[in-house]
């Protein structure tokens, strides 16, 4: 079929024209989907391997979900936090029970919740630890991605997310991703929090090496710092446990939340901590005017749900444990290393080969959407509802692609 016979080519080229080049998507242009399907303005149907980054665990347009949705639409969608609502109170349990946790703040995008952990874990380092006051210190790592705002990108290692936008925000250090040595050594009287992704998405999905997280926390304990854990990408049973905290049995401080909070419906973010941490912001200090909104609390509270009834954990470690097994056998056939845990893998193409961006464009060709990041490296983190059929099917693309290559 000649191009100009499609539709897709001439939304991609209004799409370029008409929006700030931010972003460089694939030449895919989705019109419709379902569960772990996607299909394009021409009628092309692929699996969707990238999951909205991990916003989509449990496919798109999960039923109860969808529901949920429709009978807030009918009812009410937006109070402010000016006004309390009939949906505010059940989420805002739910979500805190789920994590352990005394109490949550609802935010809309991931990048608003780790405002609001770095704004609470400044404020409790001066008013409940005693740092002097504008000496509050943070502790970050190398590779790590928790946003774009001015402040995240300020301790980003990323040059595209860091790179002229300065002048940047004082009062973090930066230390290499699981070493915990290096870690101790920035830990001083100033230092309020430590704020880590358990694994770090867009880095290429790496996971710290084992007892790092029980290091971080027992460090954090020791010298009365606040222990934050990103866990917008890799919580919500993306890596088969809820939080992929659990995995060494570590409880942070606070959790930070987002993505699959939202069913993919609508953005909803989240921190959860106790008393003792959150109940240092008073009113007015902080806030959101959609955040905890009607509309978003209705689908959250049925995300809730479904994670406390363990099935998309279960189906997360089961399925990783068959994908990562098959992933591992096309190490040395055009993979050289896989990593991940879970419904999520970081693959290393050989360089020689090709790019991540040059796979996921053969992949998509193939029915396969994925997506690159820092070159070579492409990432897997296909719905919680995927089957063993389609992650075989997967699979089996992309080793055509390596061999193709």
């Amino acid at each position: 079929m000649v191009d100009d016979m499609l539709g897709t080519p001439s939304a991609v080229r209004d799409a370029e024209r008409w929006t700030a080049h931010n972003y460089h998507p694939l030449p895919v242009v989705i019109s419709s989907a379902e569960g772990t399907a996607v299909t394009d303005i021409d009628g092309r149907r692929y699996l969707d391997f990238l999951a909205g980054y991990s916003a989509l665990n449990f496919g798109h347009r999960h039923p109860t979900l969808i529901a949920a949705a429709h009978a807030q639409l009918d009812r009410l969608t937006l109070t402010s936090r000016a006004f309390v609502h009939d949906q505010f109170a059940d989420f805002c349990r739910e979500l805190a029970e789920l994590c352990g946790k005394d109490m949550v703040l609802p935010m809309n995008t991931g990048a608003e919740a780790v405002e609001t952990a770095i704004k609470v874990a400044r404020k409790w380092g001066y008013r409940v630890k005693g740092v002097p006051d504008g000496q509050a210190t943070i502790v970050v790592a190398e590779g790590n991605f928790h946003g774009r705002t001015t402040t995240i990108v300020s301790f980003s290692t990323d040059s595209d997310a860091r790179d002229d936008f300065g002048p940047y925000t004082p009062g973090f250090k930066v230390v290499p991703y699981g070493d915990l040595a290096a870690l101790a050594e920035a830990v001083d009287d100033t230092t309020v929090a430590v704020l880590i992704e358990p694994i770090q998405g867009e880095q290429g999905v790496v996971v710290p090496p084992a007892g790092y997280l029980t290091g971080v926390r027992q460090l954090c304990t020791e010298r009365n710092v606040l222990f934050l854990a990103d866990e917008i990408q890799s919580g919500l049973g993306r890596t088969g446990r809820t939080f992929a905290c659990d995995h060494e049995n570590v409880v942070p401080d606070m959790y930070l939340l987002g993505k699959a909070l939202g069913g993919g419906i609508v953005p909803v973010s989240a921190v959860a901590a106790n008393r003792d941490v959150l109940g240092v912001l008073r009113p007015g200090e902080h806030g959101s005017t959609f955040g905890g909104n009607p509309l978003a609390c209705a689908v959250a509270i049925e995300v809730v749900r479904l994670l406390a009834t363990g099935e998309f954990q279960r189906r997360s470690a089961e399925l990783g444990a068959h994908l990562h097994a098959a992933l591992e056998k096309l190490v040395g056939q055009g993979l050289v290393a896989v990593r991940g845990r879970g419904l999520w893998a970081g693959l290393d193409i050989d360089p020689a080969l090709m790019t991540g961006r040059e796979a996921c464009e053969r992949l998509a060709e193939r029915g396969i959407l994925a997506k690159d990041t820092h070159g070579s490296t492409i990432r897997l983190a296909p719905p919680l509802v995927v089957t063993v059929e389609e992650l075989d099917h997967a699979v089996e693309q992309l080793a055509a692609v390596l061999r193709q290559a």
